[in-house]
């Protein structure tokens, strides 16, 4: 008996290996770049170059993949802050995220430039609503400031995560950064 379809309309251990791929694919890509082997995300990913070349056919097709994975993940952390018990804390944990997210992007924004991608998904516009929502939770309760805007606080994300990608270690630099902005943006 063989496996049975899954709601994306794949059997499950098809699923299982485009999830071990994109997996792969998201850690090879933060230690490499886009342009990292495919050789090397199969061989993480436990499956043979067929396999990973069934699913992604071309390689633009597995970033997208990876940055719509990502990018899910963010939505889906500042979905979990909203309910956190201080709202300043939670923009500024998930600013955190989004920090993390950019300096282990390594070139896919770039590498994705003129790709022909699926009309629905659109990466800033679901990281812009987020960090809205919880921008929005900050200022009611009173913990940022009325003037402060998302494009602020996006921006701020984005600088520290160029300021520090040629760092020895972008992480431990984003990190003291994002303390100073927490700092910062968060009234006392």
């Amino acid at each position: 008996m063989g496996e049975t379809p899954s709601s994306s309309g794949r059997r499950a251990d098809a699923q299982r290996n485009r999830d071990r791929v994109v997996a792969a694919a998201s850690t090879v890509i933060a230690e490499s770049g886009a342009g990292a082997s495919l050789e090397e995300i199969a061989r993480r990913a436990g499956v043979g170059s067929a396999t990973l070349h069934r699913h992604f056919p071309r390689r633009l097709e597995l970033l997208e993949a990876v940055l719509r994975d990502r990018v899910q993940a963010l939505r889906d952390r500042a979905e979990d802050l909203l309910t956190a018990p201080a709202a300043g804390t939670a923009l500024v944990t998930w600013l955190r995220a989004v920090v993390a997210h950019a300096a282990t992007v390594r070139g896919l924004g770039p590498a994705l430039t003129g790709y022909e991608s699926d009309p629905e998904f659109s990466p800033h516009t679901t990281i812009r609503e987020a960090a809205q929502r919880l921008l929005d939770r900050a200022q009611a309760e009173g913990s940022v400031g009325l003037g402060v805007t998302v494009d602020d606080v996006l921006q701020l994300a984005n600088g520290i995560s160029l300021a520090v990608e040629s760092s020895p270690d972008p992480a431990e630099r984003a990190e003291v950064l994002m303390a100073l902005v927490a700092d910062g943006l968060l009234v006392s």
